[in-house]
């Protein structure tokens, strides 16, 4: 196909028409993007300074932690920007710049989430096993996996962009250059495009949602044999992970699985998986998690003491 492209900027709408409103949440974002950076940074380094980085659930929630603030940073700023902004104007290049990060970030965040799962089902349902199967090795295996597995992702949603002719208007009804705003902008025939984003995303998503559920469901079933204790215990690490897995998975679903015709509420869902959840994460792993709350005092009263020394 010969890529006719006269377009060579975008104006995003972003969210609301109101000023009013935009002010509102220019200092709500704000708020939520700095409580994703300390929250985040504050269990990154919580575990790279303690004993918990020697655990794989714990290997993985630094990994984890680190991709929150890695993907937020590259929505959150651009949005602060947007919304007090008079020109929201963002280049060809930089918005197939920002669709390739944002879907290569959270697509190695969503092989995280299945790394940390497979972690889960191995201590509870094969305990014995557990440190030779998730040994180290194996670990920063699964973690490769995810990169090289969410860099395909990513190239492969902004090479279908790329070839794709953009002949005006410029106008993305997002507050990010998300691929199915961008399609809708296309003048030609886009079936095969929005088939291939419900293959390349929509499915893939539903698929490991599918996947992680039905994980947690054996999980729970086996947890039976165990004791009180132990219960208790695996319950409250499993449903943090339910948590978090919810929240980001489902609103992916609600974007990416309906085609692009459907008359959806894409801004909104996607608010969920960009912001939200990343702000979330932190405080569901810390506050349901005493070990991470025991290596979080232990850190920072050290940090502390050292300072005030």
């Amino acid at each position: 196909m010969e890529n006719q492209n006269n377009v060579t900027e975008f104006i995003l709408l972003g969210l609301f028409k109101s000023q009013k409103v935009k002010m509102t949440c220019f200092i709500i974002f704000l708020f939520c993007y700095c409580a994703i950076v300390f929250g985040n940074v504050i269990i990154f380094i919580t575990i790279i300074c303690s004993h918990l980085i020697q655990q794989p659930m714990y290997y993985f929630l630094c990994h984890l932690s680190y991709m929150d603030l890695a993907y937020t940073s590259t929505v959150v700023p651009r949005l602060l920007r947007d919304l007090i902004a008079k020109q929201k104007y963002i280049s060809y290049n930089s918005c197939m710049t920002q669709l390739f990060t944002s879907h290569f970030l959270a697509g190695v965040e969503v092989f995280i989430l299945v790394s940390m799962a497979f972690d889960r089902y191995v201590a509870i349902c094969k305990p014995l096993h557990y440190m030779i199967i998730v040994n180290r090795q194996r670990c920063n295996i699964m973690l490769l996996m995810a990169w090289l597995v969410a860099f395909w992702h990513g190239i492969a949603q902004m090479i279908m962009v790329i070839r794709l002719p953009f002949c005006g208007p410029n106008l993305v009804d997002h507050y990010i250059c998300d691929v199915k705003a961008l399609l809708k902008l296309v003048c030609t025939d886009t079936r095969i495009p929005n088939i291939l984003v419900i293959a390349n995303t929509g499915m893939v998503v539903l698929v490991t949602f599918l996947v992680l559920v039905a994980s947690y469901i054996v999980i729970l079933y086996n947890l039976r044999n165990h004791t009180s204790d132990a219960r208790r215990k695996a319950l409250s690490t499993c449903a943090s992970h339910v948590m978090v897995v919810v929240l980001f998975f489902v609103p992916c679903i609600a974007t990416y699985v309906p085609p692009s015709n459907a008359n959806q509420n894409d801004k909104e869902f996607s608010m969920f998986y960009t912001v939200i959840a990343p702000m979330m994460n932190p405080l569901i792993y810390t506050l349901r998690n005493t070990e991470m709350k025991n290596a979080m005092q232990k850190v920072w009263l050290e940090k502390l003491f050292l300072i005030f020394k």
